[in-house]
């Protein structure tokens, strides 16, 4: 498919700008990251003061948060295709850094779910319409790089998240670390507002020029004649199925099994697993562009081709007792275990016309996150409890073995949608023709 195939528009935006309005939407995303996942990191000490249950933390760290994320998402980004989306960004951004903030407060486990409802409420604002805004300020043979370095945002927080919450926890406390990571939010929202333009829509694309703007069932419409979509949507929900079900669950199993302080695990994870999986999110968008040129379907192979790198390796991270060769291995995992996101993103944009992206995205993370977040962290944290009375100290262990066996039906997910995506993406060129 063509993507230069009509007249475009000098672009009004400085090249330095552009990467201005870049840097500021990924460093909203690393605190939604931040915010985010500071649980996981502060979740052994929660654990003790609150005498919780494995599947209490996965509950906490996983379901409850993914449940009002996903049913939030896809209103706001309805909202997103039809209205300011930096606006959007900015509130959404204050409310969900306000509530993490307020985490800090609570006196017992009800609180602090409906403190995690908060946040996930707020960042369910988050990603749409940045995704949307960021497919409007560059053209389709640049959207893989830069929604991959957007998408960095997520281990950029999950360093600072985990180096940060881990030393101010050993120092001050869970409840100070929630308190002193939540409230800079609300002042990098005031920044956002003030530094940040919203983009005119679709500028990049022969579609732009429909003033229609699809409702939300429309846009169901067209996506279910996209089977490759949904397939990546699958080989993304069940990628990250791994990652969450057992991300969220090694500091635990640093601490528990290798004897290591909340503090150490901190900052030994946002180096390794943080700084690692920046750089892979980063090379799977820029892999998918510069490969994708000729053949779209590169953008799903990038994916494959990690998630075939990472299966056996991570099994070694999870059972070997060298804790070193568990945080080298790692380091390596989390680089080829995280290039699929920016490409999926960057192609799932391109299977659908500009009005339909921000909800296309919310989509795509309705299933991401709904199965990711949703079901890994909190049937990880069961398998360990029900592992408990038969496995003893390794039964956290176990169920990670467990969660990390379906990094394999990813991969066919993938697969399967690399055989349906060149028929798709013609579909949507010819719609496009059409409307020109």
């Amino acid at each position: 498919m063509n993507n230069n195939s009509h007249q475009r528009p000098a672009d009004q935006y400085s090249a330095g700008y552009k990467r201005f309005v870049l840097v500021m939407l990924t460093l909203v995303y690393a605190f939604n990251f931040i915010d985010r996942q500071i649980l996981v990191i502060l979740q052994e000490p929660i654990k003790a003061d609150m005498d919780l249950s494995d599947a209490q933390l996965g509950l906490l760290s996983g379901f409850t948060f993914a449940v009002i994320y996903v049913s939030a998402g896809i209103p706001i980004a309805y909202l997103a295709d039809r209205s300011n989306r930096r606006n959007i960004i900015a509130v959404a951004l204050t409310v969900w850094s306000g509530m993490t903030a307020v985490s800090g407060l609570v006196q017992n486990y009800g609180q602090l779910l409906l403190a995690r409802v908060g946040v996930g409420l707020g960042e369910a604002g988050g990603s749409p319409p940045a995704h949307s805004m960021i497919s409007d300020y560059y053209p389709p043979e640049q959207r893989g790089t830069a929604l991959s370095f957007y998408s960095s945002g997520i281990y950029i927080g999950i360093l600072l998240g985990y180096a940060f919450g881990g030393l101010l926890a050993e120092a001050f406390g869970w409840r100070a670390a929630f308190m002193v990571v939540g409230l800079p939010g609300i002042l990098l929202a005031v920044v956002l507002l003030l530094t940040v333009r919203e983009p005119p829509r679709g500028r990049w694309d022969a579609a732009s020029r429909e003033d229609h703007k699809p409702s939300f069932r429309e846009t169901l419409a067209l996506l279910r004649q996209r089977p490759a979509f949904w397939f990546i949507a699958m080989g993304c929900a069940l990628t990250s199925y791994v990652s969450y079900g057992n991300g969220n669950f090694l500091p635990s199993l640093l601490i528990r099994n290798h004897g290591m302080s909340v503090a150490d695990v901190g900052l030994v994870l946002s180096l390794v697993a943080g700084l690692s999986g920046a750089i892979g999110t980063f090379l799977g968008g820029y892999l998918g562009d510069r490969l994708g040129v000729n053949d779209k379907r590169w953008y799903v192979y990038v994916p494959i081709m990690g998630g075939i790198a990472a299966f056996i390796p991570y099994f070694y991270v999870i059972l070997s007792e060298n804790t070193t060769g568990v945080l080298v291995v790692l380091a390596g995992v989390s680089i080829v275990n995280s290039l699929y996101l920016g490409p999926s993103i960057a192609i799932s944009h391109a299977l659908v016309p500009p009005r339909m992206r921000a909800v296309t995205s919310a989509i795509l993370f309705f299933v991401l996150n709904m199965i990711g977040l949703g079901l890994g962290p909190f049937l990880t944290g069961l398998a360990s409890d029900l592992l408990a009375p038969v496995a003893g100290d390794q039964n956290l262990r176990y169920a990670m073995v467990i969660t990390g066996s379906v990094g394999f039906i990813a991969i066919l997910m993938f697969l399967i949608a690399s055989r349906h995506l060149l028929a798709d993406l013609e579909k949507t060129a010819q719609r496009e023709r059409d409307n020109a």
